[in-house]
């Protein structure tokens, strides 16, 4: 059977968007009323919700967190010659914007525990070039924040976090996204909160804040003609086109005010899992995630490591003709065709190679109960037991 043939058997979804009549009838006032443009009321309404929710001295709305991190990194000052070192088990948006601004990115190996960037990896690939620090927050756990800020501090790097999975996570109690200079959120639809396709820059004061807002809006100081700060407004630097819809926002708005409801459904489905398997790490099965003590995740990923490259492709077969809708994740950044042959890489980082081939990611999201959860626990226990 094709996985084609597999994925359209499936009857538990990998992910599905949290949406209810709320977040229709939101979408719905907003068509009647005509507000359908970019970086509207209603996106400066969801952008003041951010700050309150996040501590973040200013928050702007995006199409992405793709343009998130491409404004961000702008702005705090990235550019040709500079070195941004990286997790390689990452989506290629985050090299991307490292490479749209001329800089290079240097992937660095990643915790066996976390999946997060290693400190202590990442320390080795420092040379006099590294500008900055692009740690991702990996399904919704915090990376190691205060060892990546003391290597920040000793080597005179800034830190933006890839904050894209981690909406309501924290650190220390921090939001992550907040503990850097900057930091990006993503609303794609398959994240905890969702409006199709959006993002948010999170940024450490006003002054960036100023110079992003001229990157968001076209390279024109339209913002401060909006707050009559200008009386017309013009081109006064390098941007684009980043704005969110208010449309969108109005959906993330109701999305935005169910966080506490979506992110408790989410850690109740997460802990099923993570209690249903237990007995199997102890028996040297499988690994599970692994949830640093100062670290509250939002339950975004719950993932398994298997023992082999061939049991995990065995158990992904298994679960769709199950209708479930298991499924793998990133492959590594440092090896990709892109990596090889434009950017002639070759360097090993073992623990990302091996997650990227025994990484096993299960169905979470708000449309299941436990009894689902339950249900994927016992066919993986009639698998693995």
């Amino acid at each position: 059977m094709s996985a084609g043939e597999q994925i359209a058997r499936v009857s538990l979804a990998f992910t599905r968007p949290s949406i209810g009549e709320r977040e229709v009838d939101a979408v719905a006032a907003a068509l009647r009323a005509g507000q359908l443009g970019g970086n509207g009321a209603i996106c400066r309404r969801v952008e003041q919700q951010l700050a309150r929710l996040t501590g973040a001295p200013a928050v702007l709305l995006t199409s992405s967190a793709t343009s998130a991190m491409e404004i961000g990194l702008q702005v705090i000052g990235l550019g040709p010659g500079d070195e941004v070192l990286m997790p390689s088990f990452a989506f290629p948006s985050q090299a991307g914007a490292v490479l749209a601004l001329g800089a290079r990115p240097v992937f660095c190996d990643v915790h066996p525990d976390t999946l997060n960037l290693d400190p202590d990896d990442a320390e080795r690939r420092v040379t006099e070039r590294t500008k900055t620090i692009l740690p991702v927050h990996y399904a919704g756990i915090a990376c190691d924040m205060d060892a990546l800020g003391r290597l920040a501090a000793e080597r005179g790097l800034s830190i933006f976090e890839d904050a894209a999975q981690a909406v309501g996570s924290r650190w220390d109690g921090r939001h992550l996204g907040t503990l850097g200079v900057a930091g990006a959120l993503s609303f794609h639809a398959t994240k905890n909160l969702g409006c199709g396709e959006g993002g948010a820059l999170l940024l450490s004061s006003t002054e960036l804040a100023s110079r992003a807002e001229i990157a968001l809006e076209k390279g024109t100081n339209r913002s401060a003609f909006l707050r009559g700060e200008v009386e017309r407004y013009t081109w006064v630097g390098r941007g684009g086109s980043h704005v969110l819809s208010d449309l969108l926002a109005a959906l993330l708005e109701v999305q935005l005010a169910r966080l506490p409801e979506i992110t408790a459904h989410r850690r109740t489905l997460w802990d099923v899992y993570h209690e249903g398997l237990a007995d199997l790490e102890d028996a040297g099965r499988l690994r599970r995630p692994v949830v640093p003590a100062r670290a509250e995740h939002n339950a975004h990923i719950y993932l398994v490591q298997v023992e082999t490259p061939q049991l995990r492709d065995r158990l992904l077969g298994e679960l769709r003709e199950a209708g479930i809708g298991a499924t793998f994740h990133y492959q590594p950044l440092h090896s990709s065709p892109f990596a090889r042959e434009v950017l002639g890489l070759d360097v090993a980082l073992p623990v990302t190679e091996r997650a990227a081939e025994v990484i096993l990611r299960l169905p979470l999201h708000g449309s299941m109960d436990a009894a689902d959860a339950q249900r994927v626990v016992g066919e993986l226990r009639r698998r693995l037991g």
